[in-house]
This record gives structure tokens, C-alpha cells and sequence, in this order.
């Protein structure tokens, strides 16, 4: 009984959520709603027994997404709502939003209720991917070139993200001395470092994997950030570029390597396929983590007209 009114809450809230995220005329109002938002789905996708999805969703939809967020609503000037305006769109909002809830119920009664879907194929080949969890197997084995062209998704979007901002300032010498920041800062990197390695290693039989770690990575360097422990990451340092480019260029080698046998683009050895993965997964987790830092700027970007500029 719990459970089906755990459900049902969740059924009500996002639809409820996700209308008034995009209802609201306060940005202060939306990042909040946004961010609760995303905490209820990775819920909803913890109910679904998808805890990978979650995983990613509480790290990287919630978590990163939402600090940068905040971080960017302190760069700007709320003006005060219409109200006239928001009067004239609200029966269209509430009829999109019944809409699409509807379409979406019709979509999921709609599936056939005997239809094994794919995971017993999955489940009858695990065994030549080398990880025991079906996720990673399709992930980066079956289904690898998706990985792939997902890495190189986020380069080419942290690559704009800072052409928007490509300059910023180094913190000051004396910028990062608050005693109770700086302690917090030593007491949570080894955590962090720690909890990401896991998330790798445990990738091979369980939920986790290279997104999972890169995220809990990354959300350690935003703290440093925020925190002014250390500068953005900018593209003209070695470490950053050799960061970005690792895990890509390993995967890719490892994609081409098997063409060279006779065998098919990434058709990885069954002997080795496990420990090619791992390998792959400890580089695509360095990358992602940059990629994700990148997205967070330094300083507060110039503002059109402002004094002293022509």
C-alpha cells in the first residue's frame, strides 16, 4: 500500500512540477522548482529499478545542473513579473500540460504487456561483453559507438560553453585562506575521490560507471571553484587538454584496435573485453569530469553597456 501511494505522490508531482517550472516567471522561482524537480525523477527512476538513470540524474540533472544554475542567478537582475501576461497564458499552459500527460499516459498503456523487450538477448550475451551488469555491457560493448559519440557530444558542447566565457581570472593568492572552507575543502576530496573510484570499479557488476564518478568529480572541482581554491580550467593548459582528450582518443583506439585482426569496430576480445572496459571507464571518467567543470565560468561575464566600456 505504501508503495502504490509513493507512486501515485510521484505520478502528481512531476507533471505538477514540470508546469510550474515553466509557468513561473521568477527565475529564482524556476532554479528552485528545477532542482526539486530533478530530485523527484531521480526518485521516480529509482521506483523503475533504473538506478543508473537516477544515479546520473541526481549527479549531473540535479546537482551539477542545478549549481551552475545558482551560479549563474547571481550574475543576474530579476524584473518583476507581468501579470497581465501570466493571466493570458495560463489556460494554455494547463491545457499543454494535460496534453502531454495524457499522450504520455496513452504511450505507456499503449505497450504490450508480454513483450520480453530486450533483455533476455542481453542477458544471453553478457558473457562476451566481460562485466557481469547489463547496462555497462551495452554501454560500452554492444552499443559502444552511442558512448562514443555521446564523449564527443560534451567536448564539442564544453568547447562553446567556454567560447561564451574564454576568459576569466586566476583567484588571488589570498583568496581561498578562509579556515573553514579550506577544511571542509581537505575533509572532502579524498571522500570524494574515493566514492568515484568505486563508482568505476563497481560499474563492472553493479550501477556505476564512468558518468557516475566523472559527475562526483566534477562536483569536487565546483566546490574548489566556488570556493576560489582553484582557477577554471582553460584550454591553453597541457593538463586540461590531455584531461579532455584521454578518455576519446583511448576509446577510439580501443574502437579501431580490433579492425586490425580481421574483427568488426569495436568488437572488443572476449579474453580482454572486461579489462578494456575498466581501462576505457578510468579515462572517460577524467574527461568527463573536466567537461563537466568547464561549464563553469570563472568570472562574471561583462555586461552589455557597462561603465567604462565604449
Amino acid at each position: 500500500m505504501m508503495d502504490v501511494l509513493l507512486d501515485g505522490v510521484l505520478a502528481l508531482c512531476l507533471p505538477l512540477l514540470a508546469w510550474l517550472v515553466l509557468r513561473t516567471e521568477s527565475l529564482s522561482q524556476a532554479v528552485v522548482l528545477f532542482v526539486a524537480f530533478g530530485l523527484l525523477s531521480a526518485l521516480g527512476w529509482a521506483r523503475l529499478e533504473a538506478p543508473d538513470i537516477a544515479l546520473v540524474e541526481s549527479a549531473v540533472g540535479t546537482g551539477l545542473t542545478g549549481a551552475l544554475l545558482m551560479h549563474t542567478l547571481s550574475w543576474t537582475e530579476e524584473t518583476p513579473p507581468d501579470i497581465r501576461a501570466r493571466g493570458r497564458r495560463r489556460p494554455w499552459a494547463l491545457l499543454a500540460v494535460a496534453a502531454s500527460t495524457l499522450m504520455l499516459g496513452w504511450a505507456v498503456l499503449a505497450l504490450p504487456a508480454d513483450s520480453p523487450g530486450l533483455g533476455p538477448l542481453v542477458e544471453a550475451r553478457r558473457e562476451e561483453s566481460g562485466v557481469k551488469h547489463p547496462v555497462t555491457a551495452v554501454l560500452l560493448n554492444f552499443r559502444g559507438y552511442d558512448t562514443l559519440l555521446e564523449i564527443a557530444v560534451l567536448l564539442v558542447a564544453a568547447l562553446g560553453a567556454r567560447a561564451v566565457n574564454p576568459r576569466s581570472e586566476r583567484p588571488t593568492p589570498d583568496a581561498g585562506d578562509d579556515p573553514l572552507t579550506g577544511e571542509l575543502f581537505r575533509m572532502m576530496m579524498p571522500a570524494l575521490l574515493l566514492v568515484a573510484g568505486y563508482l568505476v570499479w563497481v560499474g563492472d557488476h553493479g550501477p556505476g560507471g564512468a558518468f557516475q564518478a566523472g559527475a562526483i568529480l566534477a562536483g569536487g572541482g565546483v566546490v574548489a571553484l566556488l570556493t576560489m581554491r582553484m582557477g577554471p580550467p582553460r584550454l591553453s593548459s597541457w593538463q586540461v587538454r590531455w584531461a579532455l582528450l584521454t578518455g576519446p582518443m583511448l576509446f577510439i583506439g580501443v574502437a579501431v584496435a580490433p579492425l586490425f585482426t580481421g574483427r568488426r569496430l569495436l568488437e572488443l576480445p572476449r579474453p580482454y573485453a572486461g579489462t578494456l572496459i575498466f581501462v576505457v571507464e578510468l579515462a572517460l571518467t577524467v574527461t568527463i569530469a573536466m567537461v563537466l567543470l568547464m561549464f563553469f565560468p570563472g568570472t562574471r561575464p561583462p555586461r552589455a553597456g557597462a561603465e567604462g566600456e565604449p
